[in-house]
C-alpha cells in the first residue's frame, strides 16, 4: 500500500508529509540510539511507502547526509567522549571519494541488481551482529563478572 510521490509536484501532499516526518524521525532516533546510518531506514522507507525507485531513495538518502542532521546527537556522544575526531575525518574524507565512485557504479547497475545488493549487505550485516560480533562476547561476559562481583 505504497503512497506513491510524485517529485514533478509542487505541494506534498499530508500522507506523503505524515511518512517523511516519521521516517526521518525513526531514522535519528535508530541513528541515535545505535549509530546505524539512516539509510538503512530511509531507503527502505522511501522505496516502501513512497515508491520511488531504488536510485531516488538512494540519491535523496545521500542528499539527506549532505546536511549536519545528526549534529545534535554528535554533540552528545562527543560531550561524553565517545567521539574519535582523527577517525571521524579520514573515514569523512574517504566517504566522500568513496561516494562518488560508488554512486557512478549505482547508476551503470539494473534497479533489480540494486536492490538485491542491498538486501545483501543488510542480511550480511545483521548475521555479523547477531551470531559473530566477538566485543559483544566480551562485553557481556564482562557485565556478567561485575554483576557477581556486586552481588557477592
Amino acid at each position: 500500500m505504497a503512497a506513491m510521490y510524485n517529485a514533478k509536484q509542487k505541494k506534498m501532499d499530508t500522507q506523503t508529509l505524515l511518512i517523511l516526518v516519521i521516517v526521518g524521525l525513526a531514522a535519528g532516533m535508530l541513528s541515535g540510539v545505535v549509530g546505524i546510518g539512516g539509510g538503512i531506514i530511509i531507503v527502505p522507507a522511501l522505496v516502501y511507502f513512497l515508491g520511488f525507485s531504488q536510485r531516488m531513495a538512494q540519491g535523496t538518502s545521500l542528499a539527506i547526509l549532505l546536511l549536519p542532521i545528526g549534529l545534535l546527537g554528535v554533540i552528545q556522544f562527543y560531550k561524553a567522549g565517545y567521539v574519535d575526531v582523527k577517525v571521524t575525518a579520514v573515514i569523512a574524507i574517504a566517504f566522500f571519494i568513496g561516494s562518488y565512485f560508488g554512486s557512478r557504479i549505482a547508476l551503470t547497475v539494473s534497479q533489480d541488481v540494486l536492490k538485491k545488493c542491498f538486501a545483501v549487505l543488510l542480511v550480511v550485516v545483521a548475521i555479523k551482529i547477531l551470531f559473530f560480533d566477538k566485543q559483544a562476547s566480551k562485553e557481556k561476559a564482562n557485565d556478567k563478572t561485575i554483576a557477581h562481583q556486586v552481588n557477592t
